[in-house]
């Protein structure tokens, strides 16, 4: 009996199970705030990214990957990530890495964080005399605009969610290295003891 396969296997489901615990991890309550740290919303960003933004009927592509999140003081977080840029059937070319600050809401029905009013704030080009031109601006404006809209920076466990839901969201926002929403009830009530941590 070849016992290789086997351990393989075995060392494939250890990782996929560790996976999946990491990417379960709780957010933290507090009276009536909810928060996520910045290492659990970098693993969301990690598992959601490469992401792709398609202009002109597909024949231009623009793939944006590697995200990397700092949570500063103050009321907005930075977000970075990899653009490259690609023609219809063929491998997209970076592009350079993009900068931009953001400010951040909770949306109930997507049970998750979500950039708000996002800006472009800095471009460094993967290449000597490279830019962000007009349009490529516009592609990336309008790939920022609609992912703030539909997708989350961070989606909350959907058992938590399903009680949030019931409530009202006062503010979300970045705080001491933090995502931070407040509700207008004691969570630590509605939330059945050991989901989430304290």
């Amino acid at each position: 009996m070849n016992v290789r396969p086997m351990l393989s296997r075995l060392a494939a489901c250890t990782v996929l199970l560790a996976a999946a615990i990491g990417a379960q991890a709780a957010p933290t309550v507090s009276g009536r705030q909810l928060s996520v740290g910045a290492a659990d919303v970098q693993q969301y960003l990690d598992g959601s990214f490469p992401r792709t933004q398609d202009a002109l009927g597909g024949l231009i592509v623009m793939t944006m990957s590697h995200p990397q999140l700092a949570l500063p003081q103050g009321n907005r977080l930075d977000l970075g990530f990899d653009v490259a840029l690609g023609t219809a059937g063929s491998a997209p070319a970076p592009l350079g890495k993009v900068k931009l600050s953001s400010g951040l809401r909770y949306d109930a029905q997507t049970q998750g964080f979500h950039l708000e009013q996002p800006t472009v704030d800095d471009f460094t080009p993967a290449n000597n005399g490279g830019k962000l031109d007009s349009r490529t601006r516009g592609l990336l404006n309008a790939w920022l605009d609609d992912y703030a809209r539909r997708e989350p920076i961070y989606r909350i466990d959907p058992s938590v969610a399903a009680v949030l839901g019931a409530l009202q969201v006062q503010s979300a926002q970045v705080e001491n290295g933090k995502l931070v929403v407040n509700f207008n009830q004691d969570l630590g009530k509605l939330i059945p003891a050991g989901v989430l941590g304290r």
